[in-house]
């Protein structure tokens, strides 16, 4: 009777756990990231994404991206922001560039929910390398390694997922280390 005991109160600390840590996302930019708030709500949060928010904001995107969804977002971090040519930034956030400003910012964004679980399996089903469109018209490489996802642009460009399933109330945020260019 004892060890029927202990081992059910040894089972029902593990669900416990588990159920604990289930569905938990990762911080972000030294902020939580809360699976019921949508992607604008978490990603206002991140002190690694401030560049991308004022970039949504220019850009007018903030209302479809609180928007039912569901979107798949691969967001570039302020590095990724600040490795582009200088002025690049500055120059695509003026009024005059709002529709180029547009077209990068929606080739991040797919019309999807697609946990990195779900990207691997359509690499794996089309033997290697799947193609991903976007919602601004690129078409994006997508490959992994191990649990290394990466992107390739349509500028033959490596954009490397460093943070993936940050699970949102209306689709899934996935960090990325550079910023995807749309065909120059």
């Amino acid at each position: 009777m004892k060890s029927t005991l202990s081992l059910a109160a040894i089972c029902a600390t593990g669900l416990a756990v588990s159920a604990a840590f289930a569905g938990e996302n990762p911080m972000v930019g030294g902020a939580p990231m809360y699976a019921d708030k949508n992607i604008v709500e978490n990603a206002v949060n991140s002190e690694d994404h401030t560049t991308l928010v004022a970039a949504v904001k220019a850009a007018g995107l903030v209302e479809t991206l609180q928007g039912e969804g569901p979107f798949t977002v691969f967001a570039p971090t302020n590095d990724a922001f600040a490795a582009l040519p200088e002025g690049t930034v500055d120059g695509l956030l003026k009024p005059e560039a709002k529709d180029q400003l547009t077209k990068v910012l929606t080739c991040h964004v797919v019309g999807a929910d697609a946990m990195s679980t779900a990207i691997k399996g359509m690499i794996d089903d089309d033997g290697g390398a799947h193609v991903v469109p976007t919602l601004g018209g690129c078409e994006l490489n997508a490959t992994y390694d191990g649990d290394k996802i990466m992107l390739e642009d349509e500028n033959g460009r490596v954009i490397n997922v460093t943070i993936a399933d940050v699970d949102q109330s209306n689709g899934v945020i996935h960090v990325v280390d550079s910023v995807i260019l749309p065909k120059m």
